[in-house]
């Protein structure tokens, strides 16, 4: 029986449009130039960082976070980043009798960003709280620890087949994989993706799951 479902973040709940928008415009480039590199790293199975570190060689990823909260243009979420399913599905989920709990592969400040919109979930964290990220075993000892159930009464939902299904089915987990975004739609149909529980095309999906 399914007693917590927990989430990852980007593309799962959150668009990361205005996250890539948001870089192109602080490195001066066209949109869709980032855009492209961005999809073409995902389908070398590359971490989408990787388009950053195409367009500016050796460009040291912390110090320019560190420039962009300093220029007042550092990371920001507001209703407009959620995906339309996420309210209504968490809320649905909560009153299914779930404990729905957040964690992805973000920085502390994008988990107070989370807070910040007040969502229908028990508890928040992100990798750069915890100082251990996707898909280490570490991160989803601590996905359990924050579940305080046993891993097979725990749902992780995720877009990325590397950093979610594969890494969260070993911890014993079951798992559920969103076919949207780039990875979630490009690698739906890989193996690493099929080692999933259950595949989905929404959120609103889940309900039926966790009661079925």
């Amino acid at each position: 029986m399914i007693e917590a479902v927990v989430f990852d973040v980007g593309e799962t709940l959150v668009s990361d449009d205005r996250y890539w928008h948001d870089w192109a415009d602080w490195l001066d480039v066209p949109w869709h130039t980032l855009s492209a590199l961005v999809g073409a790293v995902v389908a070398q199975g590359r971490d989408n960082a990787d388009a950053v570190r195409l367009l500016r060689p050796g460009i040291d990823l912390a110090a320019e976070y560190e420039a962009c909260e300093a220029a007042g243009r550092g990371e920001y979420l507001d209703e407009t980043d959620l995906y339309p399913d996420v309210r209504p599905a968490l809320t649905s989920l909560r009153a299914a009798g779930a404990r729905v709990l957040i964690a992805g592969n973000q920085t502390a400040s994008a988990g107070a960003l989370l807070r910040g919109l007040e969502l229908p979930a028990d508890a928040i964290a992100t990798s750069g709280e915890w100082g251990v990220a996707k898909p280490r075993p570490e991160f989803f000892d601590k996905v359990i620890d924050l579940a305080g159930v046993a891993p097979e009464c725990i749902l992780y939902v995720g877009d990325h087949p590397a950093n979610d299904i594969i890494p969260a089915h070993a911890a014993g987990l079951r798992t559920a994989h969103v076919r949207r975004g780039p990875y979630g739609i490009l690698w739906a149909s890989s193996p690493e993706a099929n080692l999933a529980d259950r595949r989905i095309n929404g959120l609103d999906e889940l309900v039926d799951i966790i009661t079925s």
